[in-house]
């Protein structure tokens, strides 16, 4: 019996499913981190990289506006704003004194959004947890301020100083000219640099040794299928041991004790001994780690339901 021909959408299906897991299998990365151990990523697409540029920019075009919004008034209501430019007293300097916070205020709003907020424990500003992306090493290790602020110093180059060399070109006569041109092309270069590398890096990743990568919402992982009760009564550690870690060193942890390699083991079992003063038990490393994983998951899990959360050991 002949079988019923596939409608058109059923045919669509599977080429659709082909191209999405290219494109994830094109995105995804994995580094080492320094304990050695293994960690997957996936690059953010270009379009939630626009999109929380987007809503950034109009956060702070909100905030500035409110910023302005609320001197005026201080400069009206108070000081009195008409005839500034001609007053020479001290309603005068008060007044020149509430514009120069202003200037301030708006440059270091622009400058300083990005980089406080990646600065976080959460390496995003709010344009991208909208979008659920975030900023990360591509060596798998911490972001430091050094690497934050390489990036978002680069923003100015890679755009407001060109939108200003655009914008002043037309201001002067309608026309480009040359000039114009010359800051067309520059914005440009910088625009589409992401598309001619395989991980769609700004300049300012280049430089700053990041890149930005998919944040999905997520729980602590289910806990190891494996008892670790007995380790867990040989070894028990204090609260000031297990505060000095968080979310992203257990879930380290994790990963190192289901792959289960001595050399990994061995090498994580030593770092956390020397980060709480205990001496390394050589040979039952990974009944410590076990042990060591278990209540400081409990611990965790116990903060979640006080609404704290630690995310890692600089939370």
């Amino acid at each position: 019996m002949k079988p019923p021909a596939l409608s058109r959408r059923d045919r669509r299906r599977p080429a659709a499913i082909d191209l999405v897991r290219a494109d994830q299998a094109r995105r995804r990365r994995t580094v080492i981190t320094p304990e050695g151990v293994p960690l997957a990523f996936m690059l953010a697409p270009i379009g939630s990289r626009l999109g929380a540029l987007v809503v950034d920019f109009l956060l702070i075009g909100l905030v500035m506006a409110v910023t302005s919004a609320a001197l005026l008034y201080l400069g009206i209501g108070v000081f009195g704003l008409a005839g500034m430019e001609q007053r020479h007293d001290a309603v005068g300097r008060a007044l020149q004194f509430v514009f120069v916070v202003w200037i301030v205020a708006m440059f270091l709003l622009r400058n300083a959004w990005f980089a406080w907020f990646e600065l976080g424990p959460r390496g995003a500003t709010p344009g991208k947890r909208s979008q659920r992306i975030r900023v990360a090493a591509r060596d798998g290790g911490r972001l430091t301020a050094e690497m934050i602020i390489a990036r978002n110093l680069l923003r100015d180059v890679e755009l407001f100083l060109p939108v200003s060399f655009l914008l002043a070109a037309k201001d002067g006569g309608g026309s480009l000219g040359p000039a114009g041109l010359a800051a067309a092309g520059w914005f440009l270069v910088f625009a589409l640099f992401p598309l001619f590398n395989r991980d769609n890096l700004r300049a300012g990743d280049l430089v700053a040794g990041t890149w930005v990568v998919e944040a999905p919402k997520t729980r602590l992982a289910p806990a190891l299928s494996r008892s670790v009760a007995g380790p867990s009564a040989t070894y028990r550690f204090a609260e000031a041991e297990l505060a000095v870690y968080g979310e992203y060193e257990l879930q380290v942890l994790e990963r190192v004790l289901r792959e289960d390699r001595a050399e990994a083991l061995a090498a994580v079992c030593r770092r956390i001994c020397a980060k709480i003063g205990r001496e390394a038990d050589t040979g039952d490393e990974r009944a410590f780690l076990e042990a060591y994983y278990t209540q400081l998951r409990a611990r965790l899990e116990a903060g979640m339901r006080l609404g704290r959360r630690k995310a890692d050991k600089y939370g």
